[in-house]
């Protein structure tokens, strides 16, 4: 998917084949170098007009902190390769930006972090100051493995006109859901736009949304597969009526879910946040095309509410799934200067950082001892767009943007906090979770055979690991 971190679509599940015990003797070889004031940075934000912003950013920090920044953008799809000749080179970047959490604790789970560097960073600027959910997605127990810096959520879009037409309440939890896709479906809208595409992560991502939702795991508290449990069948057969029995006929990606919100003939759309500056018609190549839109561009925004967290009648509580992304410090990293560079990013830098493409680059550091609400504020002004720029708080509602900011409070994932990382980034390569829910809506199997083909096929992949 476009601009979103969807870069845990490859990158994910490499890392956990890259990074083995012939890089780890790779980094061994390389021991401690001399400091001279000059980092490597890899940064995934690599798209031209993001490394720009970046560049100005690092420029700032040099003429501030005398340390020199090789700054190397780095494409998705090739950061696992990298990272292995890299390190079997002895040539690892001292820092690298913007890593998702399946990567970080790969990282972690094969030593290639500097977690002491990320503690002490976290800690001089107030572990206080961040979202602690953040802190915790990215924190082993008592170790800190890298300094998250933002977020990006799933969220569910629905036509608030359509609901209140009928009368149906927010689609917050399943029941909720369940009968506004059965109501609204029919006369030429689906239901619910819903992702089913057995090839794509974004398939896994939006399972795994409501997946959370109803407390259905990846693993159970003793580290076996739990795809099979009750509230996972649950999950999977509340999954089918909204993509199969309410959505449009075909397979659903992540480009038609979008196309069909946007042509205003779904009553509902998973997503993520990176949908939002769109949906306000400030990218010219992904505009809403509905009827009304012609003659109002701003019709289906106005017209759409956002929820962020779900519950199922299995959990107990709301959960949602997102994703956090890191700086982190690799263990053969210049650590004085590593440390100044990411302490500038996440502070001085830091509005910069976020302000890139704020609508999928949700602060995780409120702001600083002295102004608690910095950063937040900040983000709520920041310029949303491509081709045209607003102000967020301009475009969007000062209730939702309070939404925005609290969800990631909410935020769930499956197995990372159980030490599954590698096994999480299997899932993403593997795509067992796309290939069982793809077999179920086209209506080769039943949401019970999804389940158990979607545990037995995860179940090896963990055997596979060990």
């Amino acid at each position: 998917m476009r601009r979103r971190s969807r870069r845990s679509r490859t990158l994910a599940a490499a890392v956990a084949v890259a990074l083995g015990t012939g890089l780890m003797s790779g980094c061994a070889a390389r021991g401690e170098s001399v400091p001279d004031n000059r980092i490597t940075v890899w940064s995934l934000e690599n798209l031209t007009p993001r490394m720009e912003a970046t560049k100005r950013i690092v420029a700032a920090f040099e003429k501030e902190s005398g340390v020199q920044v090789d700054l190397v953008g780095i494409d998705e799809g090739q950061l696992p390769q990298l990272i292995m000749s890299a390190a079997a080179a002895g040539t690892l970047p001292d820092v690298l930006g913007a890593v998702p959490l399946a990567p970080v604790w790969q990282m972690y789970t094969n030593g290639l972090l500097d977690t002491a560097a990320a503690g002490r960073i976290v800690e001089g600027l107030g572990a206080g100051t961040f979202n602690r959910n953040a802190l915790t997605l990215t924190g082993d127990k008592a170790t800190r493995l890298s300094v998250p810096s933002d977020a990006w959520m799933q969220i569910l879009v629905y036509r608030k006109d359509l609901f209140d037409k009928a009368g149906l309440a927010a689609p917050d939890s399943y029941d909720t859901m369940l009968r506004a896709a059965q109501t609204l479906n029919g006369g030429g809208v689906s239901g619910m736009s819903l992702a089913t595409d057995p090839s794509d992560v974004f398939t896994q991502q939006s399972f795994e949304d409501l997946a959370l939702a109803n407390g259905c795991g990846l693993v159970g508290p003793g580290g076996d597969v739990g795809l099979d449990s009750p509230q996972c069948r649950q999950a999977f057969a509340t999954y089918h009526r909204l993509a199969a029995d309410y959505g449009a006929p075909g397979t659903q990606s992540v480009d038609s879910t979008r196309a069909t919100y946007f042509a205003g003939r779904s009553a509902m759309i998973v997503w993520s946040t990176f949908l939002l500056d769109e949906l306000a018609g400030l990218r010219a190549d992904a505009l809403p095309s509905c009827e009304q839109c012609a003659q109002d561009p701003g019709f289906l925004s106005d017209n759409s509410g956002i929820v962020t967290a779900l519950k199922g009648p299995g959990a107990a509580e709301p959960a949602q799934f997102g994703e956090i992304s890191s700086w982190v410090v690799t263990r053969t990293a210049e650590t004085a200067a590593s440390e100044k560079f990411v302490q500038y990013m996440m502070d001085t830098g830091y509005e910069g950082w976020f302000g890139m493409a704020p609508e999928g680059k949700i602060p995780v550091r409120d702001g600083t001892a002295e102004d608690p609400g910095r950063y937040l504020d900040a983000w709520r002004a920041s310029d949303v767009g491509v081709d045209t720029k607003k102000p967020m708080k301009s475009v969007f509602s000062a209730e939702f943007l309070d939404q925005l900011a609290s969800g990631v409070s909410d935020m769930r994932r499956w197995g990372l906090t159980e030490g599954q990382g590698a096994l999480v980034g299997a899932t993403l390569g593997e795509l067992p979770i796309p290939k069982a829910v793809g077999a179920m809506t086209s209506g080769q199997i039943s949401p019970d055979e999804a389940a158990r083909e979607a545990d037995e096929e995860v179940t090896a992949l963990q055997k596979s690991l060990q």
